[in-house]
């Protein structure tokens, strides 16, 4: 029998650590895997045994002996036995493309990489041309992943275009949305498959360098990409005469220094080039000059890694999930005030409502759901009356929603929405980077506003100077950090005007 005990950031918050070493303890000597996703049942405790891959959890290290036992007799008369891991419901019912390999064994194994059809799409994109691999990627319909669902192959097509002996490929892992924890489930789950991806990209564009752009609080990915990079260039995967096909590719990751405007592209182009983290105006566009000038391929950790899928599988392929201009599946992720935690990876089209409902199983307080916010801290609340609107980009525009990187954030009935939207003001305050006046002053005005409309001072007419306050931050602002506060301000505006009268909870 083999012992799986995860050491992403998560299991590790949960006391995977102590499980690890309860089993060393015992005589057993754990599979260090990635987490697959199901948050709430941390540390997930997996054995392979001749039947196939058992699971117990939440597992501590005092319930490692009594396990132990159960497995030399009947292993389902343990009380937390989950059964086959693959047939638990919240794990079996997805379909997943970018965490196939999640938790199936060592993430810095090239060997078990490799087992699992690694290294598979490069070594098909070796054969290709750069046109022939950006015809893929637009075939296949991808959008970028990390909000704003650019077509990624005509990014790359922009890249590929420009004559220069110098391209980059930026990977933006500044990870910093609410509730978000999908790409840093990548990096620490699947390290190999985000490097698969930044090289068939260089092969694609002409680029000979790229960056993991990290943000600073992902220790645990930090190490591990790391190690899976000094491996991939042993092997020869990275480097010069990549598997002795002439072409070239180095990656670095740089850690970013805790702004979350740098999530931004060009701020963090700005960030990677060693200056402070400032918005830069479009045009030139990053595919044109990108860093230090340059055509610069700038994509999110789950854009990437889904092109590996793509190149072995075929753009067709991963053009049957999804729906609408929407194509390919959606790392979705639930957090806040939720009972069962977690990622999952379905096709776009599920409705909000069978997210939450189906998978998350509801408030974790076991109170009834008030609003739900998609897409991080500057997407809208969502009242009930809009749950049953399905994952697709198009589909929340139209309700003046976004999807985003896919984080959802749910609120129970006690949830006060005139203190969230002040919440998204103030965090506008915060993370500013300072640039453009509407962002910079709107979202210290707006604090004020909704301060003075709570306090029920000149009420009608703070409430016209909010939404005037509204439109100029999001038709004024160079970026989306000043151009998309207003969603959320305005939807608890729209649909809980109620927390905004100074009586709060007391109307619900």
């Amino acid at each position: 029998m083999r012992f799986f005990i995860p050491q992403d950031t998560t299991a590790l918050a949960c006391g995977a650590e102590a499980v690890a070493r309860a089993l060393q303890a015992a005589g057993v000597e754990p599979v260090r895997n990635g987490s697959r996703g199901m948050f709430w049942l941390e540390p997930l405790l997996e054995v392979e045994t001749e039947q196939g891959r058992i699971a117990f959890g939440p597992v501590s290290s005092k319930d490692i002996p009594s396990i132990l036992d159960a497995l030399e007799t009947e292993a389902s008369s343990h009380d937390l036995y989950l059964g086959p891991v693959d047939q638990i419901a919240y794990l079996a019912s997805q379909q997943r493309l970018t965490y196939a390999r999640a938790g199936l064994g060592d993430p810095v194994c090239l060997n078990n990489y490799q087992a699992l059809n690694g290294f598979n799409g490069l070594k098909k994109a070796l054969t290709l041309t750069g046109q022939q691999i950006v015809d893929q990627v637009k075939d296949s319909g991808l959008r970028g992943r990390g909000g704003a669902a650019f077509p990624a192959g005509i990014k790359w097509q922009t890249v590929l275009n420009c004559n220069s002996e110098q391209k980059y490929i930026v990977c933006n892992a500044d990870e910093g949305d609410s509730g978000t924890f999908a790409d840093r489930l990548v990096m620490e789950a699947d390290p190999y498959q985000l490097i698969e991806g930044m090289i068939i990209a260089g092969l694609a564009v002409g680029a000979t360098q790229g960056y993991i752009y990290l943000r600073s609080e992902y220790p645990v990915a930090h190490k591990l990409l790391n190690i899976a990079i000094e491996r991939a260039v042993e092997a020869n995967f990275l480097g010069e005469n990549i598997q002795g096909s002439g072409k070239t590719f180095h990656l670095e990751v740089r850690l970013g220094a805790g702004a979350y405007i740098c999530g931004e592209e060009t701020s963090l182009l700005e960030s990677l080039e060693g200056k402070r983290g400032m918005v830069r105006a479009k045009p030139p566009l990053p595919a044109i000059e990108g860093l230090f000038g340059k055509p610069t391929v700038v994509n999110n950790v789950l854009t990437l890694a889904a092109i590996s899928s793509i190149l072995e599988q075929g753009a067709e392929t991963y053009q049957n999930f999804g729906m609408g201009r929407s194509r390919g599946t959606l790392a979705i992720q639930l957090a806040g005030n939720i009972k069962c935690g977690g990622l999952i990876e379905l096709a776009f089209g599920v409705t909000l409502r069978e997210v939450v409902e189906d998978y998350g199983q509801g408030t974790y307080s076991g109170r009834p759901i008030r609003a739900i916010q998609v897409g991080g801290p500057l997407g809208a609340f969502l009242p009930e009356s809009q749950w049953d609107t399905p994952m697709d980009y198009e589909a929340f525009a139209a309700i003046k929603a976004m999807i985003g990187h896919g984080g959802i954030v749910v609120f129970d009935d006690t949830a006060d929405m005139a203190a969230q939207a002040r919440f998204a003001m103030e965090f506008c305050v915060v993370e500013s980077c300072g640039k453009c006046t509407p962002c910079r002053i709107g979202s210290v005005r707006g604090v004020e506003v909704i301060d003075r409309i709570v306090a029920n001072e000149d009420r009608d007419n703070n409430l016209i100077l909010l939404h005037d306050l509204c439109d100029t931050m999001e038709m004024g602002s160079l970026c989306a950090m000043g151009g998309m506060t207003p969603f959320p301000v305005r939807s608890a505006l729209a649909h809980f005007p109620q927390d905004f009268t100074g009586q709060g909870l007391g109307d619900n």
